[in-house]
């Protein structure tokens, strides 16, 4: 009776050994996720499944992407838009990587950049959503008010460091500029400093509230922003290319006429579908326009 007693005890603990045995690998699987078996596939229209789609880029894209994805969650309750910044290469650069749905840019694609996408079976798609124009600001205090372009690319080049040089008091110019990974640092060294390299002593910043920043606190300083980041802590400059004094109005953006007028940019991997092509359709219908002139740029479609 013993014996028996001691064999029913043994099996009992083993068979309650084996439940906790299951039941930690269970625990265990769930802590770590899905096996890869498990793991639900990614839609093809978008890098954040279907429920939602995810933009990155251009900073100068980042106030407009961010009112027209709040707009368009309103409309559309249950469908999500994520949106950073971080520089037009870096959201080119997520694209390339299957990261997000859509690269924000302020640049066209390098043709280094649309080879390294192909090569991973990424098919860059551009889509132009609105025009910004580029402005030289200033500190209010700054008398100067205009520059030529030979001026603007010596003052970024280095080959004028004072402001009595361009009309200004004897003071050094302290040059401000976006960092590399920005498309508005790649777009102003082909537009402005035609070929030569900016100055080793200028400033970076990695965003464009940095930039307004650092101006509106000091009186000799000058950068370059989007025209929706301008506000009454610093001061626009008119630029003369040769054809006369431009100010970075919506007229001379529109037209042309202000000499560092540029379009803004969309990338999908491929024809937009699924939700960001909804979306993409959402900014380009007059409602999203709208909200392009609301923000401070100027629309594709009038």
């Amino acid at each position: 009776m013993v014996n028996k007693l001691k064999t029913y005890t043994i099996l009992t603990l083993l068979v309650i050994g084996l439940v906790f045995l299951g039941i930690g690998c269970t625990g265990n699987k769930n802590s770590e996720g899905p096996s890869p078996v498990e793991k639900t596939p990614i839609n093809e229209s978008s890098a954040v499944g279907s429920g939602g789609i995810s933009l990155k880029g251009s900073d100068t894209v980042l106030p407009l992407a961010q009112v027209e994805a709040e707009e368009f969650m309103s409309e559309y309750p249950g469908k999500s838009v994520s949106v950073t910044g971080g520089g037009s290469g870096v959201g080119i650069t997520a694209l390339i990587d299957g990261e997000v749905d859509i690269a924000t840019a302020s640049r066209e694609m390098k043709t280094d950049e649309i080879k390294a996408a192909e090569a991973k079976g990424i098919n860059p798609v551009e889509n132009t959503i609105a025009y910004d124009g580029i402005t030289v600001v200033v500190n209010p205090k700054n008398p100067v008010s205009e520059l030529t372009f030979n001026q603007l690319r010596g003052v970024y080049n280095g080959s004028i460091s004072n402001w009595k040089e361009v009309g200004g008091e004897d003071k050094q110019i302290a040059v401000i500029s976006r960092d590399s990974s920005s498309g508005t640092y790649e777009y102003f060294k082909e537009a402005v400093l035609l070929g030569d390299e900016y100055r080793p002593d200028a400033l970076t910043q990695p965003a464009t509230g940095g930039i307004v920043g650092e101006i509106s606190q000091n009186p000799n300083a000058i950068g370059y922003i989007g025209v929706a980041y301008l506000d009454n802590t610093v001061k626009a400059l008119n630029l003369n290319k040769g054809n006369g004094s431009e100010a970075p109005t919506a007229e001379n953006i529109i037209s042309g006429a202000y000499p560092l007028s540029r379009p803004l940019y969309f990338y999908t991997n491929g024809a937009p579908s699924g939700l960001t092509k909804e979306f993409t359709d959402f900014v380009m219908s007059e409602k999203g326009q709208n909200l392009v002139r609301d923000v401070g740029y100027f629309p594709i479609k009038k």
